[in-house]
C-alpha cells in the first residue's frame, strides 16, 4: 500500500481531466478577445451594448453554478460532467447561424450555462480522484490547464483572424476542440457513488451556496471585477488607442507565463500549507500589476502588467479554491466549487456590463482606473476580515 508521501498526482484519471479541462478553456479563450471585435465589425455595436451582450454569457454561468454544485454533489459526478461538456460542445455550432445581434446575444447568452456548469463538475471530479495528501498541491496544478490554455487560446484565435479574417474559422476550430475535449472526459474511470450525498437532508439555500465562505466570496467578486474589465476590453482598446492590431495575443502568453510560473511555485507553497500567504502576496502582486496597465497607457505597461497581472492571479486563484474546500465537508465538494467559481463569475460579469458602460461614456481610462479602486477594495476586505474568517472556519 502506498504511503501518502508516496501517493501518485499525476495518476491517468488526474491528467485526462486536466488535459479536457485545458480543452474547455482553450476554446472558450479562443474567442474572448475576438468578440468585442467581432460585434463591432459585423453589427457596428457601440462599446455600452458589447458589454450587455457579453456579460450574457457570465450571468447565466454564475447563475447556473450554484445548481450545478447541488447536482454534483447529489447524482453520478461523470454522468453530469459528461451531459454538461456535451452540451457546452455543441452550442459552439450556434455561432454559425447567429445572424443577427439578437439571435447572437441569445446564443452567446445561453452558452454560459453549460460552461459553468461543466467547470463546476470537471474541477469537482478532479478533487476526487486526487489523494488526500496531495489536493492542495493537484488543486493549484489542476490551473495550469488554465492557463495554458489562457496563453494559447487567445494567440491563436487572433492570429487565425489576423491571417483569414475570417470568424467562421475561429467557431469551427472552438468546435473541434471542445469536442475532443469531451471525448477525453468520456473515457475517465471514477468510484460509483452508491448513494446521493446527505438524502435526508433538506433542500435550502445552504446545499446551493457554502455560507461560512460569505467572506471569501464577497472578496472574490471585488478582485475578479478588474479581471472582467480588463480582460474583455484589452483587445478592442489596444487596436483603437495604441495601435496594436496582432499583439493582443503576446499580451495573453505573457499573462499566462506569469499564472504559470506562480501556479508551480505557489502549489509547493499550497501542499506546505501556505493558503492565506499565497492569497495575500498574489493580492498584491495583482494590484500593482492592474495599476501599471491602467496608469502606464503605453506598450510597456500594456505588455508588463501582464504578466504582474498573471503572476498574482496564479496565486490569488488556487488559494481561494483550497479556502473553499476546505471549508466544507468532503460531501460538499460540488457546493464548495461552484460557490467559488459563481463568486468569480459574478464580479466578472459585473465588470464586463459596467465596464462597457463607463467605456462609453468616459472611455477606457476611466473604465481600467474604476477596476484598480474595486479590485483595491476587495484587498483591503480580505487582509481587514476574510482571513481571519477562514481561519476560524477551516475544517483541515
Amino acid at each position: 500500500m502506498e504511503t501518502p508521501a508516496n501517493e501518485k498526482l499525476w495518476n491517468a484519471n488526474y491528467m485526462k481531466l486536466w488535459v479536457a479541462n485545458f480543452m474547455l478553456f482553450f476554446s472558450f479563450m479562443l474567442l474572448m478577445p475576438l468578440l468585442p471585435i467581432y460585434l463591432s465589425d459585423t453589427f457596428a455595436t457601440d462599446k455600452q451594448t458589447i458589454g450587455i451582450v457579453l456579460s450574457g454569457y457570465t450571468i447565466t454561468a454564475l447563475l447556473v453554478r450554484p445548481f450545478s454544485g447541488f447536482v454534483v454533489d447529489s447524482f453520478p459526478r461523470k454522468t453530469v460532467l459528461l451531459i454538461c461538456y456535451f452540451l457546452f460542445f455543441i452550442f459552439f455550432a450556434g455561432y454559425f447561424i447567429g445572424g443577427s445581434l439578437v439571435l447572437f446575444a441569445v446564443i452567446r447568452t445561453l452558452h454560459g450555462a453549460p460552461f459553468g456548469a461543466t467547470t463546476v463538475a470537471n474541477s469537482t471530479v478532479v478533487i476526487d480522484v486526487l489523494p488526500a495528501s496531495r489536493r492542495a498541491e493537484g488543486i493549484g496544478y489542476y490551473g495550469l490547464s488554465n492557463n495554458i490554455a489562457t496563453a494559447l487560446g487567445p494567440s491563436v484565435g487572433i492570429y487565425l483572424y489576423d491571417a483569414y479574417h475570417n470568424f467562421d474559422l475561429v467557431f469551427l476550430l472552438a468546435l473541434v476542440v471542445s469536442c475532443i475535449g469531451l471525448i477525453i472526459d468520456a473515457t475517465i474511470r471514477v468510484q460509483r457513488r452508491v448513494a446521493p450525498a446527505c438524502p435526508q437532508r433538506p433542500v435550502s439555500f445552504d446545499r446551493f451556496f457554502l455560507l461560512k465562505g460569505w467572506a471569501q466570496s464577497l472578496t472574490l467578486m471585488l478582485l475578479s471585477f478588474a479581471y472582467g474589465i480588463v480582460s474583455t476590453y484589452l483587445a478592442i482598446y489596444g487596436r483603437e488607442e495604441l495601435g496594436i492590431t496582432g499583439g493582443t495575443g503576446a499580451f495573453f502568453a505573457l499573462f499566462a507565463i506569469g499564472l504559470m510560473l506562480s501556479r508551480t511555485f505557489g502549489s509547493m507553497l499550497l501542499r506546505r500549507g501556505f493558503i492565506t500567504g499565497n492569497a495575500s502576496v498574489g493580492i498584491v502582486v495583482a494590484l500593482c500589476g492592474y495599476l501599471t496597465f491602467a496608469g502606464v497607457p503605453h506598450l510597456a505597461g500594456y505588455y508588463g502588467s501582464a504578466f504582474i497581472i498573471g503572476i498574482g492571479l496564479g496565486l490569488l486563484f488556487p488559494a481561494f479554491q483550497n479556502m473553499f474546500i476546505n471549508m466544507a465537508e468532503h460531501s460538499r465538494r460540488g457546493t464548495a466549487n461552484s460557490t467559488m467559481l459563481t463568486s468569480w463569475d459574478v464580479g466578472i460579469g459585473a465588470g464586463i456590463l459596467v465596464g462597457g458602460i463607463v467605456a462609453e461614456r468616459f472611455g477606457y481610462h476611466w473604465a481600467f482606473w474604476l477596476a484598480c479602486m474595486v479590485y483595491t477594495l476587495g484587498g483591503v476586505l480580505f487582509f481587514a476580515f476574510a482571513r481571519a474568517h477562514f481561519m476560524r472556519h477551516r475544517l483541515r
